[in-house]
């Protein structure tokens, strides 16, 4: 398959009709190009396929036409696979300087050091062979999240990434709502949407909420306090930095990815001058436990994690005591339910308090909720949406608001689907094979076989 020079093709091939393991493709005259390349995780359902991802045989094998792989931002599920799956690439990489960053130390890390990655600034617009590729400044869970407007001579797709809008972001810079809505008077072709929170009404609040009711819970508590997050929500970890700052506690961060986050979020000054200077996690265990704020990694229930540690007193630095206080500032992905109830009951078990967002104001979600969904509609005016990163009922919900919003074609596909993207809307062209990798337990990937891979699907919907 060629893609014309007088069209423009969508084909995902990871996270449509589904949530990680992103993977799409944009074709135009004789050319792909590849937008992030994300793994996910099995969970508890699937314990013998803990780290998947799609499935690139399509685009591998015409890997002389991939002009390169564009990163919209540094999430696991959007950068995860890069090690993986670049020797069986081989193209350019593409990214703003904070996921640029992460890209080069997990190349690096799996030996890889002839992957030519190429730093883009914050609202730039580059050539990649004959796709016109600008960053579109967004706000999520991490730093520098982007949407990408793409242009070829057929006209322009706006895909999304990962976001949300926050008026009042903790760190980095608002969404650029003047681009977006500048976007109404491009040629635009359609908006490739993220799905995740498309069920949720209203809409998703501000990182900039959570100072107030996490230093409440801080203030109340009379023992240690451990908040657990995802290790890379920048913004969360330097709100909590804030919050030990005003109620008088040290602050310090426990698990080697925080740490690293931490680290990389200083080199590329996500990480504010005023705050506390960290508590090296070797000494917090000699600290009086009212002293104590600490964030850590184990949000998932992960077994080898910080938390997970600490809870089954295997952590050589820290123990809890039946005063002390958990907060789980995240939320659950799901397939990691039983992880997660098993670590909380055990924390529960050993007199810990335990608080998630069921009994305070304790996470924000990085995804747009209904109510953001309709303002950037507004903003933008599409001709189509095609609905991604959800499950089929995420997709569905996607669509509906779109449809509601008064846009003229909300076309809902799947993995695989090669669809073509014209000013007469969306056409779905056929199909091409997809499926998922998984790594084993000695680093290399093999296919996840087709009965698995039918009730993973049935387990998403």
């Amino acid at each position: 398959m060629t893609p014309a020079s007088d069209e423009t093709l969508f084909v995902p091939l990871g996270g449509t009709g589904e949530i990680g393991m992103n993977l799409n493709l944009y074709g135009h005259d004789g050319w792909w190009l590849a937008v992030d390349v994300g793994i996910t995780f099995g969970g508890d359902d699937f314990p013998d396929y803990d780290v998947m991802m799609a499935d690139p045989a399509f685009i591998a094998h015409r890997r002389e036409r991939l002009a390169g792989v564009v990163l919209t931002h540094a999430h696991e599920d959007h950068l995860g696979a890069l090690p993986y799956l670049w020797r069986r690439l081989r193209c350019p990489v593409y990214a703003t300087p904070f996921t640029a960053a992460l890209a080069r130390f997990k190349l690096a890390r799996a030996g890889i050091d002839d992957a030519p990655v190429t730093e883009i600034g914050l609202g730039e617009r580059f050539e990649v062979g004959p796709f016109a590729v600008e960053y579109i400044g967004m706000t999520h869970s991490i730093p520098e999240p982007n949407a990408l407007l793409i242009t070829t001579a057929c006209g322009a797709v706006l895909h999304t990434g990962d976001w949300k809008l926050d008026d009042d972001p903790v760190i980095g810079r608002r969404y650029d709502h003047r681009r977006l809505l500048s976007l109404r008077r491009e040629p635009l072709l359609a908006v490739v949407c993220d799905s995740t929170n498309a069920v949720v009404p209203g809409s998703t609040g501000s990182e900039s909420s959570l100072f107030a009711p996490l230093r409440e819970v801080a203030e109340q508590s009379h023992g240690r306090v451990l908040v657990t997050a995802f290790s890379s929500n920048i913004a969360r970890l330097v709100t909590l930095a804030r919050v030990a700052k005003s109620v008088g506690r040290r602050f310090g961060v426990i698990g080697p990815a925080m740490e690293r986050m931490v680290a990389f979020a200083r080199g590329a000054g996500y990480w504010p001058d005023d705050l506390p200077d960290l508590v090296d996690p070797r000494h917090l265990g000699f600290l009086p436990p009212g002293e104590v704020l600490a964030a850590c990694t184990g949000s998932q229930g992960e077994a080898t994690s910080a938390l997970a540690r600490i809870a089954t007193d295997r952590h050589p630095y820290l123990l809890l005591d039946p005063r002390d206080t958990v907060i789980f500032s995240s939320r659950m992905i799901p397939g990691n339910e039983r992880s997660v109830e098993r670590l909380q009951a055990h924390l529960k078990q050993h007199g810990v308090e335990v608080v998630t967002d069921a009994h305070a104001h304790v996470h924000v979600s990085g995804h747009p909720a209904e109510a953001d969904l309709r303002r950037l509609y507004d903003w933008v005016r599409p001709p189509a949406v095609i609905p991604v990163h959800g499950t089929p009922r995420h997709l569905a919900a996607n669509a509906a608001i779109a449809t509601d919003c008064h846009v003229p074609t909300a076309c809902v596909i799947e993995n695989g689907d090669v669809c073509r993207l014209a000013k007469t809307g969306p056409e779905v062209l056929g199909q091409v094979d997809v499926g998922r990798l998984s790594v084993t337990a000695d680093g290399q990937l093999s296919r996840v076989p087709a009965d698995v891979l039918r009730t993973m699907r049935r387990t998403a919907h």
